[in-house]
């Protein structure tokens, strides 16, 4: 695999499946584009210095990934049986290697198990890559959940929104079941995730170029999301039972 070779060994050996993934995908992608290969003449493009057997396994740990997700497939018909294959249609729609190691990560997590307001949207997101786009989205996602479950008005914005919907003596979305060091925690937590990722993505350009940490903020969100959904459903039933 031509240009592989311009990454030191101790840098190939250090990186995860899918990110040597994306890079092989790339290449492959500049090479061939809709024409098909052969991994066996991959295979013996690669420097000497490759054959060491531990670079070998992290190679093929990385093709394994890209055919597990469907990035490599056969070629269709009796080429493929002889052992060609070529780029499926998705390999073909991510803009950079960010995109395709963003939607490695995403693939840990069913989308079905995020919370209906970020499982379309934010997910779509994540997954083209654009990393600050979803970790703004999943965060307004919360914003407007805790405005609707608190009833409060639309005034209210950011954390000053989150200290009041989750005031620990006033707060209507406030669990007065729990002690009050806890309902001033939960509070902070609302209103610490919404200052330092929402916010900002408001208000300026904010460099976000790793996907397990956006990916992280996104499932902060979710439980976020998970808990105003838990106290609205909750005050629900005790208005029910108190007419």
């Amino acid at each position: 695999m031509r240009e592989l070779d311009q990454i030191p060994t101790e840098v190939l050996l250090a990186l995860e499946p899918e990110e040597l993934g994306a890079k092989i995908l790339f290449n492959l992608r500049s090479r061939f584009g809709h024409n098909m290969f052969h991994s066996n003449n991959l295979a013996s493009e690669l420097p000497t210095e490759y054959q060491a057997p531990e670079v070998q396994l992290a190679i093929s740990e990385a093709w394994a990934w890209l055919t597990a997700q469907g990035f490599v497939v056969p070629e269709p018909g009796t080429n493929g049986q002889r052992g060609w294959s070529r780029l499926s249609r998705r390999a073909k729609k991510f803009e950079d290697e960010a995109a395709v190691q963003s939607y490695g990560v995403a693939t840990q997590v069913a989308k079905a198990n995020l919370h209906p307001a970020i499982s379309k949207k934010v997910w779509m997101a994540f997954i083209r890559g654009e990393l600050d786009v979803a970790v703004f989205q999943a965060m307004k996602a919360v914003e407007v959940a805790v405005r609707e479950a608190s009833g409060l008005s639309g005034k209210q914005v950011g954390v000053a929104l989150m200290r009041e919907a989750f005031h620990p003596e006033r707060g209507p979305l406030t669990d007065d079941s729990v002690e009050f060091a806890e309902r001033e925690a939960r509070m902070s937590l609302f209103a610490g995730a919404i200052g330092s990722y929402k916010n900002p993505h408001s208000h300026r350009n904010v460099p976000l170029d790793d996907p397990n940490e956006a990916f992280d903020i996104i499932m902060l969100a979710n439980h976020l999301l998970r808990i105003v959904e838990y106290r609205r459903k909750l005050s629900a039933t005790m208005k029910d039972s108190s007419e």
